[in-house]
Formats: structure tokens, sequence, C-alpha cells
């Protein structure tokens, strides 16, 4: 199915790639401002107690991810993204995606993957809908949606910017070699899932989360199969920016 015939089409394309299936999260309940705005009204820690606990990117840090026998160089954003760039350094730090398979695969579009579950063949039917859980605590880890206007002091989060009425663009943008979370149809409920995209996919701006971007290796990227596994991911600069 090609990205190009209109936008409920694109819709219907990014419900069935990105869309993370059994997640339970909740909406923020924080309500969308009545105006049009040009500054965005973020989301504070105060409403959402859980985002003390997450852990952050203060800074940059780069990732190399070896898929196929080749490398794959992100720099992760944390000065943009803190949180959601530094919850993809813990698990990568953690190991959680070593081994884990690319269970989807759109043409133009993007390559995703980050289910623990993958590890798992008997599991396969279920390769899409899981997240990390903390073995320390035994709880499912979900961010939440959070994304930077340009020209904001801070990112807007649990919020599309649809739906808080945001018209500028994001400081990270879609463009081909973004990496961003996958979630569901709830703003936070992102985890562990991630994905690549293969071309400028900005219409996916304001609506999910990218955090960085391929530097290098974006060659490898374009070949990945469905089924493709990443052999190891490691942080390769800027692990002391990561704050837990």
């Amino acid at each position: 199915m090609q990205i190009k015939v209109s936008r409920w089409l694109v819709s219907l394309i990014i419900v069935g790639a990105l869309l993370l299936g059994g997640c339970t999260s909740q909406e923020g309940s924080s309500q969308t401002s009545e105006n049009s705005s040009t500054t965005p009204v973020s989301v504070t820690q105060a409403n959402n107690p859980q985002m003390n606990n997450l852990p952050r990117l203060e800074g940059k840090a780069t990732v190399v991810m070896v898929v196929n026998g080749s490398p794959i160089t992100i720099e992760v954003d944390g000065a943009n993204a803190p949180i959601t760039a530094g919850n993809f350094v813990d698990l990568v730090e953690r190991g959680v995606y070593d081994g884990l398979v690319f269970h989807r695969v759109e043409k133009n579009f993007v390559v995703q993957g980050g289910d623990p579950q993958s590890k798992d063949p008997k599991l396969q039917d279920r390769w899409g809908t899981g997240g990390f859980v903390d073995p320390d605590t035994k709880q499912p880890r979900n961010i939440p949606l959070e994304i930077k206007p340009q020209g904001a002091d801070s990112p807007v989060y649990s919020k599309t910017f649809e739906s808080a009425r945001i018209s500028q663009p994001p400081v990270l943008d879609h463009k081909r070699g973004a990496v961003a979370m996958a979630r569901s149809m709830f703003p936070d409920s992102a985890s562990s899932q991630f994905y690549f995209a293969l071309s400028d996919v900005n219409f996916l701006d304001g609506s999910y989360a990218v955090f960085g971007y391929v530097t290098q290796g974006m060659d490898v990227v374009d070949k990945i199969a469905k089924g493709d596994k990443i052999e190891s991911a490691k942080v390769t600069q800027g692990a002391e920016n990561l704050k837990k």
C-alpha cells in the first residue's frame, strides 16, 4: 500500500504500522486550550508524578545498533526529548534490545521493532503488543508523549500538537532517518517499541515523539526485512548524560 493517496488513507497506515495493541495507559487528563496558540502549554511533572521516576538524558548520546552484521549509528537527543531519549538509552544499557526482532516493515514508511516478546518465536502472534517491564518493580514502564515545538523552552507532554492546538512544527521532525517511539492510541503509552522513518513522513509530526536520528548506516536500515534481529545495541558516547 502506498503512502501517497490521502490523509485518510495515511491515518489507516499509521494505525497499522505504529500502534501497540493491548496497552492500558490512559490519555492525560489536562484539557485542550480553547485558543489556537503559538506558545505551547506543557503538562508539568506535578500533573504526572510518574515522570519523576523516569530516566532522563541530559544532552546527547550515541547508540550503535548492529543489524545483519552492520552498524547503525543513532544520535539520541536528550536536549529536546529528555524523557524519551533517556528511556531509550536506559533500555539500551540494560540490554533490552539485544536479540529483538523487527516485526513490522512498511516500504517507504517505517521499520518497527523493540517488543521484548519478539525474543520468543512462540509468541509471534503477539509481537508488536508488548513493552518493557521493569524487573525491579515488576511493573510496565510507559513514558509520556513528549514533543518540543520550535521556539519553545520545553516539550509539551501527554498531548498531540493537534489536541494542544499548537501550530509550530516540532524541533525533532520526521525526516528520513528519524528514530521515534511507537505507541497506542493513548499518548502516554510508549514503552520500548521504536521505529526508523524510511522517508520523510512529516504527517506524523506532533503526534509521535522523535528522539534522535540515524547519522550513519541508513543503508543498513533500508535493507532491514521483517524478522531481522537487533544483534546488539550499545551506548558508545554520552552514557554519563543518563540520569536515573
